[in-house]
């Protein structure tokens, strides 16, 4: 089972209520809140690139990079009329390779828990490598108290032409949790039966904060959910915010 192949042409019409506008404006005001002049954005696991086409209609030059082919195709054909602006990328995050440094990275909608935990330091590396001096890393993560707490659910989704239920399973040993979902298309007057399984790594935000520093990036902020303010116990997504210091690498 993979992730994010069947998924993919019906992620748009599943996930409707998902406030991208809102997290464009969040990003925006960070940049101003820093007094940075962003021109230049990757955005790492960009899935169908909505975010990315929202932020190159908004002006930026936008390079949207993600590992699953299938929803990077969904991203190209949203993407017409703006491929002067727009690049997409087919890697995943610990490989990032851009032909040059932008002013900023985002991952948005917990793209960070779907990394293996021995795979964030080559992340972050990989994400400052390619950053301008001072320029911004932002992210945001699920925090471990929500994840935990999807164990054992069911969750459906349904529009006239699919029908998706989701399982979840949260293995404390692995830290993990597990998503199984099953995708009912339909084609013709039958149902065409699809799976997948999707992971999610919970992270304590002081441990992502303590590796980012390690680096090499400063200023490291945690935010509540779409908010300028510190996180409570009430935000169930927290921000995190770092600016690439002046080291080398």
């Amino acid at each position: 089972m993979t992730s994010y192949s069947s998924l993919a042409r019906f992620y748009d019409s599943l996930t409707g209520d998902v406030p991208y506008a809102a997290m464009a404006d969040f990003y925006e005001q960070l940049f101003r809140e820093r007094g940075l002049a962003v021109r230049s954005i990757v955005d790492l696991a960009c899935g169908t690139g909505t975010l990315t086409s929202l932020l190159a209609g908004r002006g930026y030059d936008m390079i949207g990079v993600d590992a699953s082919e299938d929803m990077l195709a969904q991203a190209a054909e949203k993407a017409e009329g703006l491929s002067g602006r727009l690049l997409f990328l087919n890697q995943p995050m610990e490989c990032l390779d851009l032909y040059g440094t932008v002013d900023a990275a985002v991952c948005s909608l917990d793209g960070m828990n779907y990394v293996k935990p021995s795979l964030l330091k080559d992340v972050f590396h990989r994400v400052r490598l390619f950053l301008e001096p001072g320029g911004l890393f932002v992210f945001d993560i699920h925090t471990p108290a929500r994840l935990k707490s999807l164990d054992g659910e069911v969750y459906l989704d349904e529009t006239p032409d699919v029908f998706c239920v989701w399982r979840t399973f949260f293995d404390s040993r692995e830290n993990a949790c597990y998503y199984g979902m099953d995708i009912f298309e339909r084609v013709g007057s039958k149902w065409l039966r699809s799976r997948e399984e999707h992971v999610e790594y919970a992270y304590d935000p002081r441990d992502l904060e303590s590796l980012l520093v390690n680096e090499g990036f400063t200023d490291v902020r945690l935010y509540g959910d779409l908010k300028h303010t510190p996180p409570d116990e009430s935000d169930t997504r927290i921000f995190i915010a770092a600016t690439k210091g002046t080291g080398n690498g």
